[in-house]
């Protein structure tokens, strides 16, 4: 038996009125995954555990059996884990990302998706007026960057930029959350503050704003922690003794690294609704033809969700469907060696409120000689019904690999 988990990140949502009081997933045209939903399985899955907040660090690490009250330690550390940065005793990793900051309010958390060639330029120039044995800027993908500080303190507040579109800066800057984390506090406030007056005069911001393009004003720094220890799934699971992970974004790379998986890269891949869809689709057949494990993670429709655009993540879930589920389920069955298909997202991400909510997210799975339940279609409403129930913790993975 072989296995492929494929994530669609922040695709469920809530009934919206101007669908009919519906959500995207049950307008969107969905023939693969509704087929698979009526040959498998269904069932709500809780991805964020009590007392965290419902990132997709916390989500995708529990669905893939990880107890994060004892495994998370930051989203940096795992994104370094990604971009080839080891971190070392005593220093503390965090996700770094380039923001568009309008009339002192965070305009987007994207500085309006910048390039990889732009933002590259962008956190170059700051590591180079910036960077010193304290603090040092590493270059990611797009807006998501990496920011390690040596003798950081990780006892502090951070507010996910993602959260909190249309808020004034000043109110969600770095808190320190305990006397000893002030100085750590003081230090990546007084970086933020910098950032803006370095990035207000680089030429790549004056040629994005001519061209009518949010400018990448502002670093906003987030989710610190230390190098985390977690088992691999090989060490937790003996049916999988080689897996591979597929993404464009880097904490997932880094998470999967963690977990033992091969991070393969897809050229074209953009976390956006143009990614390399077919690519993405061919290098996860080509991975599970030789490994045991697949975990394959589509960003598209947390983005479109992100910025509150129904239409758009209407379309993300229809290519998900046609470009990504489709294609692998029609190649799969026709192979010797079994299949077992899993999809889910992550956490729903609310066009209306433009961000993560903690709610049971729908999952379904199928595998050949599997006995179907009631369950007819793939959406959050219909996966209620489920054989499968809700589940939390380790269960899902555990459903997954039985």
């Amino acid at each position: 038996m072989k296995y492929i988990i494929i994530l669609g990140d922040g695709m469920a949502e809530e009934a919206i009125p101007s669908l009919g009081d519906k959500s995207p997933m049950q307008v969107a045209n969905t023939p693969y995954m509704d087929l698979l939903a009526l040959k498998g399985r269904s069932g709500m899955l809780s991805t964020v555990p009590k007392g965290f907040a419902p990132g997709s660090e916390i989500a995708n690490m529990s669905l893939l059996g990880y107890d994060v009250r004892t495994d998370f330690e930051g989203r940096g550390s795992l994104e370094a884990a990604s971009i080839g940065v080891a971190i070392q005793p005593g220093e503390m990793a965090m996700r770094c990302n380039i923001i568009c900051i309008q009339d002192g309010l965070i305009k987007n958390h994207s500085a309006g998706h910048i390039s990889n060639e732009e933002a590259a330029e962008l956190v170059h120039f700051l590591e180079a007026e910036m960077g010193d044995g304290l603090s040092k800027f590493h270059v990611g993908i797009s807006y998501r960057h990496l920011l390690v500080m040596k003798g950081g303190n990780k006892k502090i507040d951070c507010t996910p930029p993602h959260d909190v579109p249309g808020t004034p800066f000043k109110e969600v800057m770095v808190k320190a959350l305990v006397p000893e984390a002030q100085a750590t506090a003081d230090a990546l406030n007084q970086l933020i503050l910098r950032s803006q007056e370095l990035l207000a005069n680089h030429p790549v911001n004056f040629k994005r704003i001519a061209e009518g393009k949010d400018p990448a004003n502002s670093i906003w720094p987030w989710s610190p922690g230390y190098k985390p220890t977690m088992k691999t799934l090989m060490e937790q699971y003996p049916n999988v003794k080689t897996g591979s992970v597929i993404s464009a974004v880097d904490l997932i790379k880094g998470i999967g690294i963690y977990a033992g998986l091969e991070s393969i890269e897809v050229e074209g891949a953009t976390g956006l609704y143009n990614t390399n869809y077919e690519g993405k689709a061919q290098a996860a057949l080509a991975e599970l033809r030789k490994k045991d494990f697949v975990f394959l993670h589509l960003e598209a429709s947390d983005e479109a969700g992100h910025e509150g655009n129904v239409t758009l993540k209407i379309k993300t879930i229809e290519y998900l469907d046609s470009r990504i589920v489709g294609p692998i389920y029609e190649e799969v069955k026709t192979w010797d060696e079994p299949v077992t298909i899993a999809v889910l997202p992550d956490h729903p991400t609310y066009c209306r409120t433009k961000t993560h909510v903690n709610e049971p997210v729908p999952f379904l799975i199928f595998r050949p000689g599997l006995e179907p339940d009631e369950v007819e279609v793939y959406d959050e409403f219909a996966a209620r019904k489920g054989a499968y129930g809700f589940l939390k913790d380790d269960e899902f993975i555990k459903a997954v690999l039985a």
